[in-house]
């Protein structure tokens, strides 16, 4: 029997990999193998996400192919986990081999997805917003660390004003990045945050159609990284803020049903933020126009952070190896192989 075993990244081995090659490194090459595969958009299998709602979450697959490797990523978005200790998103994902059906690849996504979203907010930056070396980071949570980090390491952001309506998340926002090279600025509303921000962030938790920003709150010019609104009935931005901004998303199809722009008319313009990067459509066109990149999250930049991620399992070697796939020696004798476990 040959035993075909699948490299596993356990949170464990994830942590351990992220501290060893550096975490802004990390946000680095990640952004850039979005970026890359972003640039083949056309290559690859793209749907929305598979969904599975209820009144307390959602449970949602995000698959894809480029025709050689598969992936998917499984996700749940549960607000209400906090109250309980829980994480309110937690994820794993898989690649596989096209040509076989074989999964090549086994990690956890929890930390992964943190990584690839900043990455992806900070990439989208690079391209549409203005030279600012400050930003506003409204909502303090689990991602609040991994946005700042990105924004400098990609950005070169250089001043983080935090605001968060829970006091003790903007503090520990504050202390995890102590040290770190950042201006860090805890702010008591959001109106304080975004003075003199260039790029505002907005990234909070709550299942409903929230207004974090009013439309009097948006001057010229900026910005906006909408990253918190990514489900149906989930939404963080007066509707004003969205008329005039010019807007840019991952995959309409998907976007329209989960993010900021499910409040406006299903044929609103909207550009895929990949086709500014290919030449296809502008990005920023003037300094005194304001940008929003709609956020959502979509399977290609999963696909992206799990092909970085078994690329550097030849660097670090930090991952397991799980006998997952039954192989016996004759392909049409699977029972007798059980009958010589025995």
């Amino acid at each position: 029997m040959t035993l075909n075993l699948v490299p596993f990244v356990s949170v464990h081995n994830m942590m351990k990999l992220v501290l060893q090659l550096g975490v802004e490194r990390v946000m680095v090459d990640l952004a850039a193998e979005i970026e890359a595969d972003f640039l083949r958009w056309p290559q690859f299998d793209k749907t929305p996400r598979i969904a599975s709602h209820s009144d307390v979450g959602v449970i949602e697959l995000m698959p894809t192919s480029d025709g050689e490797t598969y992936g998917f990523k499984y996700v749940n978005g549960h607000p209400g986990n906090m109250k309980k200790g829980l994480q309110t998103v937690t994820a794993f994902g898989l690649l596989a081999d096209v040509t076989t059906g074989y999964p090549l690849l086994l990690s956890e996504m929890t930390i992964l997805t943190a990584l690839r979203t900043a990455a992806t907010s900070a990439l989208a930056a690079k391209w549409l917003a203005p030279r600012t070396d400050t930003m506003a980071l409204i909502g303090n949570g689990a991602q609040a660390e991994f946005q700042a980090l990105a924004f400098k390491a990609i950005c070169g952001i250089t001043e983080v004003r935090l605001y968060d309506i829970d006091p003790k998340a903007t503090a520990k926002c504050a202390a995890n990045l102590a040290g770190r090279g950042l201006t860090v600025t805890a702010c008591t509303s959001a109106e304080q945050a975004i003075l003199g921000a260039g790029i505002i962030t907005t990234v909070t938790a709550d299942k409903t159609n929230a207004t974090i920003l009013t439309d009097n709150m948006v001057g010229a010019g900026v910005h906006i990284n909408g990253v918190g609104g990514d489900c149906p009935g989930k939404t963080e931005l007066a509707p004003g803020i969205l008329h005039r901004s010019a807007i840019f998303v991952e995959y309409r199809p998907q976007t329209r049903i989960e993010g900021e722009i499910q409040q406006l008319a299903p044929d609103h313009p909207v550009t895929e933020l990949w086709q500014v990067m290919a030449g296809q459509a502008p990005g920023r066109q003037d300094a005194a126009q304001v940008t929003l990149f709609d956020s959502v999250g979509f399977a290609i930049e999963d696909f992206s952070a799990l092909r970085y991620i078994r690329a550097k399992l030849l660097e670090t070697g930090l991952c397991d190896q799980l006998d997952m796939i039954a192989d016996p020696d004759d392909p049409r004798d699977l029972f007798g192989m059980i009958l010589r476990a025995a």
